[in-house]
This record gives structure tokens, sequence and C-alpha cells, in this order.
């Protein structure tokens, strides 16, 4: 619990305030509240023992999202509905446990289902095909007990305040136009608004393939209630299932907005929570909404495909065909698979073709179909840049008489206790089908963050020029030789000036993290080294 942001507090108490004397329905009531958002508050209401069927749970205070606890039994199918703050019922949503989250689970993990965003509600109601125990609902209000969704409505009806929302959006950096190009992603400040922060560092993978989530919200939700309930996620997700930070890397709202989710840097491969096992080959989308019937509205599909294409793009992997990656035996628990089994993975992949849910529902599961080809039509030459460490193995001492021996191309650094050679870095740039890509220049980059991940800084070290077969190297004497460094080369792109054909979109290596005893260089010293990375959660 973050001291002085977030509260704990019995919802078995009467509201007052706001919601009480209408609270928001004032124009100047609703921009308030869009410049100073409330402090979330997280409550817990106790069920105990519910039999199947249907029960209907009144509350004493308004909560915007939802999420449902029990102790078992496992293969219980729970849904949730609410009523409105019009007195309408919503749609059945399901409330069981899934497959998102980190691989190290906690114990905490092991039944807690899906948060539901209901916008403000004070009467649930819950459906389990089987008895319940140890039923516990979690309650999360991030509108100071008036309602997002009412909230939202009457922010609506002053242009004052639609003004003020837009201009509070600002977008993530950098812009790298690999694919397509780069979307326009939506600053996670924008929604975290200053109370939103990840308990720890980010962790940093690899991006082999994305998996296309659903929220299981309601659908119906307007513009101005998603900051909130990006807010509301991001409690549920570390308050109650004890994560470091929201679990996906992206969301997608259905007006076509992307928004970065997960702090750690847009054009990083930073480690979520969204698919156990597979986290740490993977970047997680969810797209806001219940897709089990209705399929992606249009604006939300031309975002999912953009993005996909310039994420999938910009870390060197292709929209289509399959990927074999290893379940880590840390987040099996949530598998179809068994632990450090090789899973062949298509590269833009539904949650539930990897973990143990249905998610991303039937309706968008079957639209991946149609996706995959236009996220290949929008990206269709992705680049691939590496770095390696590498050291030249140096010739024993000749005579004279004998010729000087061709010194051999950099080779990836043997085993310690090798003796002899020169230490750098090595790299190739080159199209997916192995075209090299030659006179091109790539920095070599160190990350640096502060504040747990929500700033990120990659420091530009060097740069290099590649070769008639794309490679280029680098001499130790410009790396840093602090241990945990992370470095990174990264290509701008043709149109960025950065050199290679007309068509050659930006591309980012895999991070290289230095330990202190590989490299002993003699130049420029090191920048701050970022934080140690926490558990993948």
């Amino acid at each position: 619990m973050t001291a002085g942001r977030m509260t704990r507090r019995s919802l078995l108490v009467a509201a007052g305030g706001a919601f009480a004397s209408g609270g928001l329905t004032h124009p100047a009531g609703a921009l308030a509240a869009l410049a100073r958002p409330a402090n979330p508050v997280l409550a817990d209401r106790w069920l105990g023992a519910v039999a199947a069927g249907q029960r209907t749970i009144e509350l004493a205070h308004s909560a915007d999202l939802l999420g449902i606890q029990w102790r078992g039994p496992v293969q219980a199918r729970l849904h949730v509905r609410f009523k409105g703050y019009d007195g309408r019922w919503s749609e059945w949503a399901s409330a069981g446990a899934t497959g998102h989250g980190p691989d190290r689970p906690s114990q905490r993990d092991a039944l807690v289902g899906e948060p539901v965003w209901t916008g403000g509600t004070r009467t649930v109601q819950l459906r389990t095909n089987h008895a319940l125990r140890g039923v516990r609902v979690h309650l999360i209000d991030v509108s100071g007990g008036v309602g997002a969704h009412r909230a939202a409505l009457a922010a609506d009806r002053s242009a004052i305040a639609r003004l003020a929302r837009s201009a509070s959006l600002a977008l993530a950096a950098p812009s790298l136009q690999a694919g397509s190009g780069q979307p326009p992603i939506i600053a996670r400040r924008a929604w975290a608004r200053g109370i939103a922060h990840p308990r720890v560092a980010p962790e940093y993978g690899a991006v082999r393939l994305a998996f296309v989530h659903h929220t299981e919200n309601p659908n119906g939700y307007l513009a101005g209630e998603v900051p909130a309930m990006l807010r509301a996620i991001f409690v549920f997700h570390r308050e109650v299932r004890g994560w470091n930070d929201i679990g996906y890397n992206f969301v997608i709202d259905a007006f076509g907005r992307v928004f970065e989710a997960r702090a750690g840097g847009i054009d990083e491969p930073v480690v979520g929570a969204h698919a156990g096992g597979y986290n740490l080959a993977s970047t997680g989308v969810a797209v806001l909404g219940s897709f089990t019937s209705q399929p992606l509205s249009a604006p939300a599909r031309r975002a999912l495909q953009r993005l996909l294409a310039w994420k999938l793009a910009l870390h060197g992997a292709p929209a289509q065909g399959r990927v074999t990656v290893r379940v880590n035996p840390a987040g099996a628990v949530y598998s179809r698979f068994p632990a450090n089994a090789p899973v062949s993975l298509p590269r833009i992949a539904g949650h539930r073709d990897a973990d143990t849910t249905d998610c991303p529902g039937d309706a968008l599961y079957a639209q991946l179909q149609a996706i995959r080809p236009s996220v290949r039509r929008l990206a269709p030459q992705p680049v691939l840049a590496t770095v390696a460490l590498t050291r030249t193995i140096l010739a024993p001492p000749t005579s004279p008489a004998t010729p000087t021996p061709t010194p051999s191309p950099p080779t990836p650094v043997p085993p310690a206790g090798t003796v002899g050679g020169s230490e750098g870095l090595a790299g190739t740039l080159a199209f997916l089908d192995g075209t090299p890509i030659a006179g091109a220049s790539l920095q070599i980059q160190a990350r640096s963050v502060a504040r747990r991940g929500e700033v990120v800084v990659e420091q530009t070290l060097a740069q290099v020029q590649s070769d008639a077969e794309g490679r280029w190297s680098l001499p130790a004497s410009v790396v840093p030789a602090s241990s945990g460094v992370s470095l990174r080369a990264l290509y701008a792109g043709a149109v960025a000036g950065a050199g290679g054909p007309p068509g050659a979109g930006a591309a980012v290596s895999d991070p290289l993290v230095l330990l202190a005893s590989t490299l002993t260089p003699a130049g420029a010293p090191a920048p701050t080294p970022a934080a140690a990375p926490a558990p993948a959660s």
C-alpha cells in the first residue's frame, strides 16, 4: 500500500460527501476531478461460504471496480453483474481466475479472479456454478464515491472539462518509426496522475511474440472513464494481486487510443505480468472490454494492428508464423503446458493459446486470423539488430620469416579462463531474410531508470557504422565496465536519416547486461546503472 496515497476502509459505512450532494454533476466539480483525481480507496467485503446459484450483494458505498477471491473449488466459474447509476443491470461478466499473472506468482494469486469495471455501483450480483469457500469481494473506488461513469458524464457536458482532459493525455516518447510508423501512445503519466507508482524498477526480457488480451470489463464505457479504469486496474494488480505494477504493457480502448501501461519504456522489452510462464519473451496488449461475443470496434482494431506492427517490428519479430518458447517454471501454474516445455505459439497469440483461460474472448480470438496478415502488410520488412560481447583471440608470436596471420573476426566471448585477446562489442543489422543493411548508423546506448521505471533514459555511448555485410564492432575502450549496466544497439531507420535502404524501419537489439568482470575498458565513465531487477511481477 502506498502511504498517503491509498486507504482501506469498510464499505459497510454509509457514504457521504460528493455522492450524497450530487458531487460532480456540476461541471466545475468534474473539472476539479480531472485536475485532481481522487486517491484510490481499496476495501474488502467478506462473504464467507456462498452456495451455488445467484446472490445479491448490497454495498453502502460506491465501488468503481471489483474482483472476487475464493478458496475453492478451482474449477468454479464465477460471473458478476452490477446495477448502474441509472438502475439498469449490466451484462454478466466473467470474474473467475484466468492465466494473467507474473512468472513468479505468490500464494495470493491462487484463486483471485479478474477485476470487473463497474464505473460506480452499490448493488452487485454474484453467480457461480459451484458452492464457494472463503469468498471475499475486493472493491476499489477511484472517484471519491461519485462513480467514475457518472463523473465522466458530467465532464462530457463541459467544453472546458473536455479540453482539460484532452490536454492531459500527453504522448509517450521516444518516437521510433518501425513497421508502418509508431502510433500515438498516451504516456503512463496521463492516467497514473502521480498516484499509481510501480513497487520496484522493471525487469527487461525480450519480445519474441505478442499476446492479445481483453479485460472482461463490460462494454459501453465512456472515453472519459478510461484513465480511471486504468488506475483501478493498477490498484487491483498491485495491491490485491501483489504484483509490482499493472500487468499489461499496453492497453487499447474502444475509441482506438493506445495507452502505455506498465512502466519501463515503450521501446524497451519490459517484462509484464500478463501471461504467466511467457512474460520474459513477450509483450502484452489488452483491449478494454469484453469480446466473448462482440468483436472489436473498428477504431480499436486499427489501433491494435498498428501497435502490433510497430512493436514487433521494432524488436525484429515478424507478425506471422510461429515461434518456439519454453515455459518458465516459475509461471507454469498458469500455463496449458508443463514447466520447461518447448511451446510453438503464433507470433500474434491470443492469451488462451498459452495459458488456461478464455481470454481474449471467442469473438476477438477469431478476429486474430485476419489481424495477423493485416499486421504483416503494415510491417512487411522488419529489421533485426543484434549486439553481443566479443573477444578477438590473439595469435601466438611468429618469427620474422613467418607471414603475419590475418586477424580473425570477433567471436563470442570464450569461457572464463581463456588467455589473451581484446574485448569489445559487435553486432549485425539485417532484414529478417538475412539481407544485410550496409552503411547504416547505429547508436550504442546504455539504459538507466529512475522512479522505479517511470523515468527511463537511454544514453548514447558511441555511434557505429555497418559494413557491406551488415556488421559493426566497437572496442572495449568506450564500453562501461560497471556491473549491471544494460546496453542496446538502436537503429533509427532510413526515414530518420540513419542510412540503409528505403523502407528500412527502426530496430532495437535485445538488451545486453554487463557483469563487473566482463570488460576492463580504459575509456569513458559508466552511466548510472539500472536498479537491480525485481521478480517478474
